[in-house]
């Protein structure tokens, strides 16, 4: 019987394995590291990267360190720019920033994890360290439980259940049927609050961004130090809400708000 559908199919998983290796990892890596990251023997592991290499799908530093390539880049635009909810995002985001003087984030759900694709930094002195690619399972933050909101009870159970890890801080929930109450309550408010659940002293401010068939495509949020958003609680709950708001009805959403 002829194996080669399958061959290649395995040299696909390798591939795609090692680029989320990379993106996950979020540096260089050398090839062994590689090899110890996704399972794989040494042999597979540098012939893939040789050839991607030759692709732009990576590239290979003087010292032998691996990174991402070129052409990923190029794919990466193409989608972003074809997408319309990315295209107004950034215009609210700037305004959010703006109007709040905080750091202003869009997430978006990667299977078991959340994944922050655009930032737009506050003028203050706090820096928060989840830059843009930054992906953390879905129950550490307040946009992770909005992204699984609009799904039956079953499947937000079934997704934590099978995502929900403990944070850095130990605070993050990862019971998964009361992640799934959360979810479904924070949706329906449309507001997420976190403090303190996925870095120390730090806080997120998130609603929901709702395609035009009522699911979480995204979400829009605030990241700011706990004390601050204690202490500005209504005004950037209203403000993110209104954001959020905004971007749906420019995306085609026309449900309740």
């Amino acid at each position: 019987m002829d194996d080669t559908p399958r061959s290649r199919t395995s040299g696909i998983d390798r591939s795609l394995q090692i680029l989320d290796a990379l993106t996950e990892a979020n540096r260089e890596m050398s090839a062994y590291e590689l090899c110890k990251a996704i399972g794989a023997p040494q042999s597979t592991v540098y012939r893939l990267v040789d050839e991607l290499v030759d692709r732009g799908m990576l590239t290979r530093r003087g010292d032998g360190q691996i990174w991402l390539g070129p052409r990923l880049m190029r794919y990466g635009l193409c989608y972003r720019a074809s997408l319309d909810l990315f295209a107004e995002a950034r215009r609210e985001m700037r305004r959010l920033c703006e109007e709040t003087g905080e750091t202003v984030q869009l997430c978006s759900r990667d299977e078991g994890m959340m994944t922050v694709i655009a930032m737009v930094e506050g003028e203050g002195h706090f820096r928060v360290t989840s830059d843009v690619g930054t992906r953390v399972p879905l129950n550490w933050t307040a946009s992770g439980r909005l992204l699984l909101g609009h799904l039956d009870e079953a499947e937000r159970i079934a997704a934590f259940a099978h995502s929900a890890r403990p944070s850095p801080t130990g605070k993050a929930e990862t019971d998964p049927k009361v992640l799934a109450q959360q979810s479904a309550d924070d949706f329906r408010r449309r507001l997420a609050v976190q403090m303190g659940q996925s870095e120390y002293a730090v806080a997120c401010i998130a609603a929901p961004i709702r395609n035009e068939k009522g699911a979480c495509a995204a979400t829009i949020s605030i990241v700011l130090a706990d004390r601050q958003a204690e202490a500005r609680a209504d005004a950037l709950a209203d403000a993110v809400r209104m954001a959020a708001r905004r971007i749906e009805m420019s995306i085609g959403f026309e449900g309740e708000s």
